[in-house]
């Protein structure tokens, strides 16, 4: 039953493919340098220009045309190398990558092959418990990044069922490195974690390198899950599928252990596995066959004729290792101390993918205790209401400062204040525009709100008494109503002193 797919044989239960097989991984991971040309032509690489309007005749492959390297990607890529902890090779060189697809304009892809900029390093991930896992990196190479399709007239935007497809090469020769892990073995029920935090880990090196922007939901990053799985008395791997351009952490995770559970319904069942790609479905989580893999061999490569080798001069490639910046788990670890939190507070804040994010909210000018407080209740809320990571929410740490300024000015109240945060979100504009748009600044007018406190208490004449009286707890009901008609713009603390005088 060659190239069986989960809906003829039921997905195995996940305890069931720990109990028969180990997953082997093997992780690809597409870093969009934040060049501001393309790899090998002048070409503007800005995200969401019009289609066709960031191209020239070098990165759409018109004869004639030829390449110029991009110096400040191979710099970005050695500093990458340097952080992954890899070697850096004295030479190398680019090669053409031969395959069609529509939206790769010459027909091959300038690439490289057998000789990578950077190879043999590693990353050490932390996993949500605290444990440490090193991922053995093989290669980080440079290329080209190719155009976009964009299928139209089907019900799932691929290009099966569309009716017609439009191809939009702005993106085409954007300049990216490829980081390939060796392949990731001994990792068992916790493979889909692994890949996860390794990702995760490998967006904050980049983020902190500030070599790419790493948008996960704009594709300047994106990962390609390689799995496969071999029975436990097996010595040799199993047959690998690759689920392609998985962009979130989220999904990295689901797509992984998805693959493990039909891989193993296949083979439980008789079948065997077809090494090809797969589309990675963020709708329930699934993957659907692609095209089937190629080896090495079938791209037929060979040296670019139109690039010379890239060889970086040894003292320069010494200099870029001094401007590394400090690693985030070191960072981490000093702002830790600094902010005086346990290893399990920080590990939770870790985890959400908050630290970084309540740095550069403090570093904005929030005290580190009110970013801390917003990143991890309210905008954490935000995040899993719209479902995407809490640093692909679209407010900035700048952004969040400024609410809590406003707040600590006593210009807001902190409901007011979420409904600045939320739209904020909706992309409405800056804070401080918006509130002036809706309104939403406190009264400081103490004759208005004497006026709401005297309506309120002329409407409550009972409890009014119990105020009088000596029951002071009884003014938050005469507080509320004030709230009210005020639309929440009153300060709550001059309210109920308001009230109480009132009442005297």
């Amino acid at each position: 039953m060659i190239g069986m797919t989960a809906a003829a044989a039921e997905l195995l239960e996940y305890d069931e493919v720990i109990a028969g097989f180990d997953p082997v991984m093997g992780l690809e991971v597409h870093v969009e340098l934040g060049t501001e040309t393309k790899m090998f032509c002048g070409c503007p690489t800005a995200f969401g220009a019009d289609p066709n309007t960031q191209v020239c005749p070098v990165c759409i492959g018109l004869p004639g045309s030829l390449p110029v390297v991009n110096g400040k990607a191979i710099e970005s890529a050695i500093r990458i190398g340097l952080a992954l902890n890899c070697s850096i090779r004295p030479s190398s060189v680019f090669a053409r990558k031969n395959y069609f697809y529509p939206d790769q304009p010459k027909n091959y892809q300038i690439s490289q092959y057998d000789e990578p900029i950077a190879y043999d390093g590693h990353l050490d991930v932390v996993l949500p418990d605290g444990t440490e896992w090193r991922v053995e990196i093989e290669r980080a190479h440079m290329e080209e990044d190719t155009g976009k399709s964009l299928h139209i007239g089907g019900a799932t935007g691929r290009i099966h069922g569309a009716s017609h497809s439009l191809l939009d090469y702005n993106r085409a020769g954007v300049p990216l490195v490829e980081i390939v892990t060796r392949p990731i073995v001994g990792a068992g029920e916790r493979a889909p974690e692994v890949a996860r935090a390794y990702v995760a880990a490998l967006r904050d090196l980049l983020k902190a390198l500030d070599v790419s922007d790493v948008r996960m939901d704009q594709g300047s990053l994106r990962c390609d899950a390689n799995v496969s799985l071999m029975r436990k008395d097996a010595d040799e791997f199993g047959t690998r599928t690759e689920t392609k351009n998985v962009n979130s952490l989220k999904s990295v995770e689901v797509a992984v252990r998805y693959e493990m559970r039909r891989q193993a319904a296949v083979l439980e069942s008789g079948g065997e596995i077809v090494q090809e790609t797969r589309h990675f479905h963020e709708a329930d989580g699934s993957t659907s066959a692609g095209r089937r893999k190629e080896t090495a061999e079938d791209y037929r490569y060979f040296p670019e004729p139109d690039l010379p080798p890239v060889q970086p001069d040894s003292a320069w490639v010494a200099e870029l290792a001094t401007t590394l910046p400090e690693l985030p788990w070191v960072r981490r670890a000093r702002i830790q101390q600094e902010w005086g939190v346990s290893d399990e507070v920080m590990r939770d804040l870790v985890n959400v993918g908050a630290v970084d994010l309540i740095i550069a909210t403090a570093d904005a000018g929030a005290s580190p205790e009110a970013a801390r407080s917003w990143w991890v209740s309210f905008l954490a809320q935000q995040a899993n209401t719209r479902a995407v990571e809490l640093a692909d929410l679209p407010i900035t740490p700048t952004q969040v400062a400024e609410i809590v300024g406003l707040v600590d000015e006593g210009k807001l109240t902190t409901k007011l204040a979420q409904q600045v945060a939320v739209a904020v979100l909706d992309g409405e504009g800056e804070p401080s525009q918006i509130v002036a748009d809706r309104g939403l600044e406190v009264v400081r007018d103490d004759s208005a709100l004497q006026k709401a406190v005297d309506e309120a208490l002329a409407n409550n004449p009972d409890i009014a008494d119990k105020i009088r009286s000596g029951k002071v707890a009884a003014a938050g009901k005469i507080v509320g109503d004030v709230m009210k008609a005020t639309r929440g713009q009153a300060d709550p603390a001059r309210v109920k002193e308001l009230v109480i005088a009132a009442c005297s």
